[in-house]
């Protein structure tokens, strides 16, 4: 993959950055797509309960195979393609027995590689396997909460976890985000980094681009009435003089969030 910097020939392309690929660029299988209708934010009632959010281009949702239950049946990557509801991308496997599936693509491995799904599969990346027969130290991703809930950790672009800790009762791994999760050693995980790890240096460069993906203005709160937010309102620009919160009044900044260890 190679990032492709445009001429700043005009204002919406000055700081766009843009990831040239190689991926697969015809129609993908119909049996393994489906239509999804963008709620725009809004609940049954028309209200807003997610801001920031309408109005963006049709797109179809891929069914991914984050469970990899098609155990001791060896599969073949058979392309690489672009899933607009993720920033990671996505493989077509062909299995021997002659089904098609959509799973989330790992870095550094290629088209025509074989793959498997076991409870002592090789440690390849690709392969899948519970984490009790897999060595400490090892780069996974797609890694299951509880046994058979299907793989919820470690899905985006460029993450993985750490196998940290074994033992008969239960596994710890390390995330990057500095946590550390113990979990069932029956719990499934991918060998390997989910890949499209430069999606982080992308630049839209205009806020077209953003609204094509559905992302409306983030308003900032000094900005509004103080009928509408707790830093609203006051004589000039003013920051309220109070802590920095949300809408609702909770605080946002400078306060931890979630324990180290669960």
């Amino acid at each position: 993959m190679n990032l492709f910097k445009f001429k700043p020939t005009s204002p919406g392309v000055r700081n766009k950055i843009k990831l040239v690929n190689n991926l697969y660029k015809y129609k993908s299988f119909k049996f393994l797509k489906k239509s999804i209708k963008f709620k725009s934010g809004r609940n049954n009632t028309g209200s807003i309960t997610i801001r920031h959010k309408g109005g963006r281009s049709k797109r179809f949702y891929r069914y991914l195979d984050v469970f990899r239950n098609k155990i001791n049946i060896f599969g073949i990557i058979e392309k690489i393609e672009y899933d607009p509801n993720r920033n990671s991308n996505i493989f077509l496997i062909l299995y021997s027995d002659g089904e098609r599936r959509y799973i989330i693509a790992c870095k550094n491995i290629n088209i025509g590689e074989i793959i498997i799904s076991s409870f002592e599969a090789p440690i390849k990346i690709g392969n899948t396997l519970i984490l009790k027969n897999i060595p400490l130290g090892t780069k996974i991703h797609c890694v299951e909460i509880k046994p058979g809930m299907g793989g919820k950790i470690a899905r985006s672009a460029g993450c993985y976890c750490l196998l940290h800790f074994k033992s008969f009762e239960y596994v710890s791994i390390y995330l990057k985000s500095g946590l550390i999760i113990n979990l069932n050693p029956y719990c499934r995980a991918t060998i390997g980094e989910v890949g499209n790890s430069e999606h982080i240096l992308i630049k839209k460069g205009k806020a077209g681009s953003k609204r094509n993906l559905g992302i409306r203005p983030t308003v900032r709160g000094v900005a509004m009435n103080p009928v509408d937010h707790p830093h609203g309102g006051g004589e000039g620009k003013t920051s309220g003089g109070r802590d920095p919160v949300s809408i609702w009044g909770k605080y946002c900044k400078s306060f931890k969030k979630k324990c180290h260890v669960l």
